[in-house]
């Protein structure tokens, strides 16, 4: 094993962690409490209060494997809301976990440049029918196949139940055991990483799910109740204790489970100088291998995601582009309702300048939130930003999960697929999408009692706004998210990609993304800001030309159901679909409905 990368375990402020010698060291923030207990292998021990709110005991002869709680004052025993994994639920005692204890296969493994990437999304549950890291392990060499390099996993942190998309984690440090645990998620991480595939892991920093948060009991000032989110009180990113929480905690992921990466979640709702202080600190610890940080941000930011010197990554690697997504699906459904209403006014235009420059709004008025929104995003270089048709998002938050196939023409799906792969952003495939998945991926919990109705209620309030939900029988009609059916009606089938239609498509987009691997890919690295210019964007024709390096990238595009001429291609065809009636010539390129044209030198 190379000296530099042998397992190096985050120290954490936070949880059990263990020492030399046979001990474990407990540590927990309560300022809200005189004097706590904590539960270990069937034996209370008084904890001693050591400042500032904290209390520490330091166990001898304490084994990985064993349970623990912290019991309050009143006797109610809480879990270790650091916990390294769980003995059952989230209202159950927390295990003690050796991080040094599981034998790595890959030790060796230093990840993949950026530009290298084709993200995969997926949600562990669903993905196969067991639902497991372990299943999950056995789909990997399918990814490989297709020229995947990075697989990104729905967050996997414990929460409430079996059945969740995991963004109502309560346990942010725990790998769910219904997925496998601590050793299964590892244990696929390392399979990954034979296969040369990167594993990026979706973190949530903004909020706690509403079943199984015990925090506010013992550390009150984990929150500010003053302010609120979409979710409930505030977190206090300003009290010291709380930032070491989730600071440390994206070190913990990188670390001990040597993930490739993070995606954070909605970072419009953490405090700013946590995210950059994130940023700085992974930078700063990771030096020795390849670590990406992506953020969800509809605010349009680019001061995360700056370059420094020679184009360094000083803090965030990208950023999820909704904008190209959301302009895509109205070229691509029609729809306008909701905030696709933000793209409906001239989205070819819209779609250009996504290609080009990063983000569609840059600081316009945005109509959804009659305000401005968003940031000059030119500056920075296309593999910045990470472009999708699909993703859990955009899926899943439709009243009925349907997937882009569902409501969009082949011919259409298919030109907007290659402007996806080909262009020079980061490609994100949501899973299934390889082989033309029908099934839907809908919205699932796994709550009882008062909260399963009030989210089964919310749900349905939540549509209410579209025109199509109005009515009282279309918003019954929205699938239970409590209903178990509901859960296994978005497991993928895993029989279509040997059939007709899968097997074409899944065999269409590997040689999309053979020649993103062979072709522009090399070009990516010496990729800069200000690459990307508009040559036509009306009439369905989107024409766009990037300077990667000494490269250049020209896509001509027609998302129109008539046929267009594209501005001339001044190098090389490398693409163009359909291959038949694509006429390159040497004053413009005449593009059939719903074709594509790409050059390259």
């Amino acid at each position: 094993m190379n000296p530099d990368m042998q397992q190096r375990s985050v120290s954490l402020s936070w949880g059990a962690q263990v020492l030399d010698g046979g001990r474990v060291r407990f540590r927990l923030w309560a300022p809200g409490l005189k004097a706590l207990t904590l539960r270990v292998a069937g034996t209370d021990r008084a904890m001693a209060s050591v400042g500032d709110g904290w209390f520490e005991h330091v166990a001898e002869g304490v084994a990985p494997g064993a349970e623990y709680a912290f019991v309050l004052p009143d006797g109610l025993a809480v879990p270790d809301p650091a916990s390294r994994a769980q003995a059952r639920d989230v209202h159950g005692p927390s295990l003690v976990v050796d991080p040094a204890a599981h034998d790595w296969s890959e030790p060796d493994w230093t990840g993949r440049p950026w530009e290298e990437a084709v993200i995969y999304e997926l949600h562990v549950g669903t993905f196969t029918d067991e639902g497991t890291f372990s299943a999950a392990i056995g789909k990997l060499d399918h990814l490989a196949t297709l020229g995947v390099t990075a697989v990104e996993i729905m967050p996997v942190a414990q929460f409430s139940g079996d059945r969740g998309w995991g963004y109502d984690g309560v346990l942010p440090y725990a790998p769910h055991r219904a997925y496998g645990g601590p050793e299964g998620f590892k244990a696929f991480i390392d399979a990954a990483h034979a296969r040369g595939l990167m594993v990026l892991l979706d973190v949530v920093y903004n909020h706690f799910g509403p079943d199984g948060n015990y925090i506010s009991l013992y550390a009150p000032d984990f929150f500010h109740p003053e302010d609120h989110t979409p979710w409930g009180a505030a977190i206090a990113f300003d009290a010291d204790p709380v930032r070491r929480f989730f600071i440390e905690n994206a070190l913990y992921w990188l670390d001990e489970y040597r993930l490739d990466g993070l995606r954070l979640d909605a970072v419009d709702h953490v405090a700013d100088d946590l995210l950059v202080e994130i940023g700085q600190r992974v930078r700063a610890r990771f030096s020795d291998r390849h670590v990406h940080l992506t953020t969800e941000d509809n605010r349009n930011v680019t001061f995360l995601h700056d370059r420094g010197e020679h184009g360094a990554v000083t803090g965030y690697t990208a950023e999820w582009n909704d904008d190209f997504h959301s302009i895509a699906h109205v070229i691509a459904t029609g729809e306008t309702d909701g905030y696709f209403a933000d793209f409906k006014d001239d989205p070819t235009a819209l779609l250009g300048r996504a290609l080009a420059e990063g983000f569609a709004y840059q600081g316009e008025v945005s109509p959804q939130w009659d305000r401005p929104r968003g940031m000059p995003s030119a500056h920075l270089p296309p593999t910045a930003f990470v472009d999708f048709l699909q993703n859990h998002d955009q899926v899943g938050n439709r009243a009925f999960g349907e997937r882009l196939p569902h409501l969009a023409s082949p011919d259409l799906s298919r030109v907007l697929t290659a402007v996806l792969l080909l262009s020079p952003h980061i490609p994100l495939l949501f899973m299934g999408e390889e082989f033309a998945e029908d099934r839907p991926f809908l919205f699932f919990t796994d709550f009882h009692g008062a909260l399963a109705k009030a989210v089964t209620e919310g749900r349905r309030k939540e549509f209410s706004k579209f025109a199509a939900f109005r009515d009282g029988d279309g918003n019954r009609n929205i699938p239970d998210p409590n209903d178990p059916a509901t859960f296994a009606a978005s497991r993928l089938d895993w029989s279509k990609p040997a059939l007709g239609s899968g097997r074409l498509r899944f065999d269409h987009l590997r040689h999309l993304l053979g020649i993103r691997r062979g072709s522009i890919v090399p070009a990516l690295a010496s990729a800069g800001g200000n690459t990307g210019s508009i040559r036509s964007a009306r009439d369905g024709v989107v024409a766009v030309d990037w300077v990667l390096g000494s490269a250049r990238l020209q896509m001509r595009a027609n998302l129109s159901k008539a046929p267009r001429r594209a501005p001339a291609l001044d190098v090389p065809l490398l693409h163009a679909d359909p291959a038949e009636t694509v006429t390159v010539l040497a004053d413009g390129v005449e593009l059939p409905p719903f074709s594509i044209a790409v050059g390259f030198a």
